[in-house]
């Protein structure tokens, strides 16, 4: 069976190897007649991606032809999947993102997904996906769309707005709880059976059992996160453990993703203020153009650096990712290559996260909005799982959500900041209707060259 991927952003250190090295690390996707395309603006970059795709595939012998190209249609041609992540100066903007809704009042913990951060960096990638899309829609209609891109739910929700190609976002992040959940109770997290449902980065877990026995693990979860010490891992799981113990339900992946949709959540993670940290009093990133470093939390600070020692800028550390050995690569976890072993391959597999619009997979949140959960993955296609009902409370804090996302579409579609000061004011991050506008008036600016052209529209 011949199979064409292609990876759209192959030129990033991280996403481009990582995928690339997924998909050859696949048996069953190799054995078909496999065509790789790696497409990418930056021709120094992609070529790159090329030279650790020849050098993985020779390591683990396999037969496939690998193409590169700045050309989008070129990769899209004759593709069954596509495959995407790109983003725009990720970490010269994403700080912007974090540090201006700070500036102006904002109680937003981290700027990625959710919040106003998360709506400027939403707006900044519009553009690109829809782009990828509607070349789709001309040269490879019947191709699936896999979405890495963040923030997902968002960008998701725009390309199945704009374009009649399969869209389905992907994130691992619901792995992140199902480890800490398997750390709780000192088991190993295969021996577990989870199921979680919501939306992208602001899932929770409905059922917890022993794979084997089919026991229900909740009761022995909150018995063991009552005794477990508070200050244990608290800028990861710190403000699940509230949440939990509030809503009756364990929420994923971590503190920093899950606080961006909660207006109370700074006393939480205690390093919200470290992000791209910088003294104002001595550098000016934007006019500079030098980014402060970043950092995830403080789980993942580096132990043992002596005082002196000179940090990067733009990143704390390296990702693990990043270096990838083509002679031993490794898998990373993402979910495109059991999809496509599924739907391509004749290899079923259970996903535990696909991000697709509701068509009443998930009662009590609109029909059409981007939701995540469970799906089957085999020769009949994609089939998302219906879950069990999430509880009130836990909808209460889901559905603002989704008004967000669709006036968002809206204000890009109408190039309206009128509907992006909807989607503001509705988030319970913003403090204020002048700092809402404020906000809107500096980032429209700030980011002028990256975001789409938006007006006042009274």
């Amino acid at each position: 069976m011949k199979l064409k991927i292609a990876i759209v952003g192959a030129g990033s250190r991280e996403f481009g190897p990582a995928t690339v090295a997924d998909v050859l690390l696949s048996d069953p996707i190799c054995e078909c007649d496999l065509d790789l395309a790696l497409m990418d603006r930056d021709a120094p970059a992609v070529e790159r991606t090329r030279a650790y795709a020849r050098a993985c595939a020779d390591a683990l012998g396999r037969e496939v032809r690998v193409d590169a190209t700045t050309v989008l249609e070129d990769a899209l041609r004759e593709a069954d999947y596509v495959i995407l992540s790109i983003e725009r100066r990720r970490y010269f903007y994403w700080a912007q993102d974090f540090h201006i809704p700070r500036k102006l009042g904002f109680r937003q913990i981290y700027g990625e997904n959710g919040g106003p951060g998360g709506l400027f960096h939403a707006l900044r990638g519009m553009e690109p996906c829809v782009e990828v899309a509607r070349a789709m829609d001309r040269v490879c209609p019947d191709a699936w769309l896999l979405n890495y891109t963040n923030p997902l739910t968002k960008l998701c929700e725009q390309l199945t707005r704009t374009s009649g190609v399969t869209t389905i976002g992907l994130c691992h992040g619901v792995f992140g709880g199902m480890k800490q959940i398997a750390g709780f109770l000192e088991r190993p997290v295969d021996e577990i059976e989870f199921e979680a449902s919501g939306l992208n980065h602001f899932t929770w877990f409905t059922s917890i059992r022993d794979r084997a026995t089919g026991e229900d693990l909740y009761p022995e979860l909150r018995d063991r996160e009552r005794r477990a010490h508070w200050l244990s891992e608290w800028d990861e799981i710190a403000l699940s453990r509230i949440l939990f113990r509030t809503f009756g339900l364990y929420p994923s992946p971590g503190t920093n993703h899950i606080g961006e949709y909660i207006g109370w959540a700074e006393g939480f993670l205690a390093s919200s203020h470290l992000q791209f940290y910088y003294d104002p009093a001595e550098l000016n990133p934007w006019k500079d153009d030098r980014v402060p470093p970043w950092i995830y939390n403080l789980e993942e600070q580096p132990t043992g650096v002596p005082l002196y020692h000179p940090m990067a800028e733009g990143r704390l550390r390296s990702s693990d990712r990043e270096t990838s050995d083509p002679a031993a690569p490794k898998p990373s976890g993402e979910l495109a290559i059991p999809l496509i072993e599924g739907v391509s391959c004749g290899v079923p597999q259970r996903l535990d996260a696909v991000n697709v619009p509701n068509q009443g997979h998930m009662r009590g949140l609109p029909e059409g909005a981007v939701v995540e959960v469970p799906a089957l993955a085999d020769d009949r296609g994609l089939t998302p799982v219906e879950v069990s009902g999430l509880p009130e409370g836990v909808l209460a804090l889901l559905r603002p959500q989704t008004s967000i996302n669709r006036l968002l579409c809206e204000a890009f579609d109408e190039g309206s900041r009128d509907k992006l000061l909807q989607a503001l004011l509705i988030d319970p991050t913003t403090p204020s209707y002048q700092s809402a506008v404020h906000l809107i008036n500096e980032m429209c600016e700030l980011q002028k060259e990256v975001l789409p052209m938006l007006e006042w529209h009274r």
